[in-house]
């Protein structure tokens, strides 16, 4: 099985917002595999305070899962899902945005620190481990190479001009997402 995580924060009031991107990302890999594969439609899990959808692809099992916790708590959900599964570190991805990346870059790393990121701190603190793959969606805009005040900035939504660049990075990350799979 493959869990695949993307970080976010739930509710309509951050649903475009830079620190969605992966919550974006997991959307679009869902629209795509779901053309594929039978894949469930987002359902609220109580059990792991999380969205999941669920499915097969090539006769492997795909679990995505957004948790619903807000960012900073991220890992709870995905501890939960991990134990509940018996998945090891080598079975999760983690998709998340990353303030130190150009928008339109994505990168695809392993066993790195959180640097900073919440969110990744949180699945570190709550798997006891770094050992899993990261797929980062670079957020920054151009001439932002360090914010003043990085929650503000992660929490704004990305300008008129930045909108389709953006949609072009989170569908790069879904197509490195789904290259996993294969």
């Amino acid at each position: 099985m493959k869990l695949v995580v993307g970080l976010g924060n739930p509710g309509k009031k951050y649903a475009k917002t830079r620190h969605n991107a992966g919550f974006m990302a997991l959307d679009s890999v869902r629209d795509k595999l779901a053309v594929q594969t039978e894949l469930s439609p987002w359902e609220l899990s109580s059990k792991f305070n999380a969205q999941i959808s669920a499915g097969t692809l090539d006769q492997k099992k795909i679990l995505l899962v957004k948790p619903m916790t807000y960012m900073n708590a991220s890992g709870e959900s995905v501890q939960l899902v991990a134990h509940f599964y018996g998945l090891t570190p080598a079975d999760i991805v983690v998709v998340h945005d990353d303030k130190d990346l150009p928008l339109g870059t994505v990168r695809v790393q392993k066993d790195r620190s959180h640097a900073g990121h919440n969110g990744v701190r949180s699945v570190i603190e709550h798997l006891g481990t770094k050992d899993f793959l990261r797929v980062r969606i670079g957020i920054a805009s151009q001439g932002h190479l360090s914010a003043a005040d990085t929650a503000k900035f992660v929490l704004n939504k990305f300008s008129l001009f930045e909108r389709t660049a953006a949609q072009k990075t989170v569908e790069s990350a879904a197509m490195e997402i789904m290259a996993l799979f294969v």
